[in-house]
């Protein structure tokens, strides 16, 4: 009985043991989304205030496929990404500086 219960203490342990996992594919350096950020000044929107309408105009004289919105204090990654506008904010919620990556 003894056995027979060690075995099938085994047997449901073999079981839960999940497989490992193959490694992430490392990312691939460049846009493959068709989006490139054309670094430019973007002094027309420094002090404005950031809105849904602003970031669609940021994004299209951009030609970035994504916004990222930083607000003073706020922690980001330093990745840096061709499709992305990054767009820093004062604490009045104007916009200080906006630069692709």
């Amino acid at each position: 009985m003894r056995n027979l219960v060690l075995a099938a203490a085994g047997f449901l342990a073999a079981c839960a043991t999940a497989a490992p996992q193959p490694a992430p594919e490392p990312p691939v350096r460049g846009s493959t989304s068709g989006f490139v950020c054309r670094q430019q000044t973007f002094e027309e929107f420094v002090g404005q205030v950031a809105t849904p309408e602003i970031g669609a105009q940021l994004l299209r004289a951009s030609g970035a496929r994504i916004i990222r919105w930083v607000r003073p204090g706020m922690m980001v990654t330093m990745d840096y990404r061709e499709d992305r506008l990054t767009v820093r904010l004062a604490s009045n919620n104007r916009i200080v500086t906006a630069n692709c990556g």
